[in-house]
């Protein structure tokens, strides 16, 4: 017996940086309006929306660029959830005290309330990606949020490329796996490399999708942020944002190079037809991976 069919319109919104928190916004709120007239019922943003991905750097002044949740994005973001009768998936850098500060996304349901929060729980600290100096590893642990759409299960960027956290929201009974992302190139990579690199992003997703019977969405930014002003050096987001079926199967896969409000219909019920004919949680070997709790096998 099929189940029934419970369908649902994403949105994912990417965007360029418009140099300030206000004209960031502005845009943000006509996309969100844009995607409700086109009937979308759930709208996910990429990471750090309101502003430059400041992490490229490590600066004292940056911290100025924090909030509260909830605050003044989340409740703006709350009023236009309502307004428009849509779940959205938004990503903020927290200030939970002073001194301590989180790259939290936020999920304001469809009547505007702060349905739940997740704190990236893998802060990554690479050339250009200097997130350990901002924020302190997430503390919510990998818990789904439900809302009016369903359980979204919201990661964040870097936890893309763990399967555990995939594996975790999946248990935890996610339909469907939202990464907010951040990820481009540095202009010294040659083609080839740029080339492994975005195959390797989206094979890692649909890897999730695969394993764990459930659609995956990632948004990304786009445009060239340089490092700092009149500086050398930067980070050329590659957009590309897509998503994808409980198979994995490629439904929709924004631009490299340009702004898009990117429509995909998901099907939540497509899930469980997956899982009854490949039972992968069924088989898993939960009295054998004791090492996956060590960091390495010496």
């Amino acid at each position: 017996m099929t189940t029934a069919a419970r369908p649902l319109r994403l949105a994912l919104i990417q965007q360029r940086d418009r140099g300030s928190p206000k004209a960031n916004r502005e845009v943000i709120a006509l996309a969100l309006r844009a995607a409700a007239d086109r009937g979308a019922h759930l709208a996910l943003l990429q990471e750090l929306h309101n502003g430059p991905y400041f992490c490229q750097t490590e600066d004292p002044a940056a911290f100025a660029l924090a909030e509260p949740v909830p605050g003044p994005t989340s409740e703006a973001l709350g009023a236009l959830a309502a307004e428009l009768g849509l779940v959205i998936v938004a990503s903020l850098f927290e200030r939970r005290a002073p001194g301590l500060h989180h790259n939290t996304a936020v999920v304001l349901d469809a009547d505007g309330r702060l349905a739940g929060r997740y704190r990236k729980m893998h802060v990554p600290d690479d050339p250009g990606f200097y997130e350990k100096y901002y924020f302190a590893p997430g503390d919510l642990g990998f818990a789904p949020i439900d809302t009016a759409v369903g359980r979204l299960g919201v990661l964040l960027c870097w936890d893309q490329w763990y399967p555990e956290a995939a594996r975790l929201m999946a248990l935890g009974g996610a339909e469907v796996l939202l990464y907010p992302t951040a990820i481009g190139w540095d202009p010294g990579d040659d083609a080839a490399e740029q080339a492994r690199q975005l195959q390797a992003w989206r094979c890692i997703q649909r890897s999730h999708a695969i394993a764990n019977g459930i659609p995956v969405a990632a948004c990304n930014r786009t445009g060239f942020e340089p490092r700092a002003p009149g500086a050398a050096g930067g980070i050329r987001f590659w957009g590309h944002s897509f998503a994808c079926g409980p198979f994995g199967e490629p439904l929709a896969e924004a631009p490299a190079d340009a702004e898009a409000l990117l429509l995909v219909d998901l099907d939540l019920a497509a899930g469980e037809e997956v899982r009854r004919t490949w039972p992968f949680l069924r088989d898993r070997r939960i009295d054998a991976y004791g090492g996956l709790l060590r960091r390495f096998l010496d």
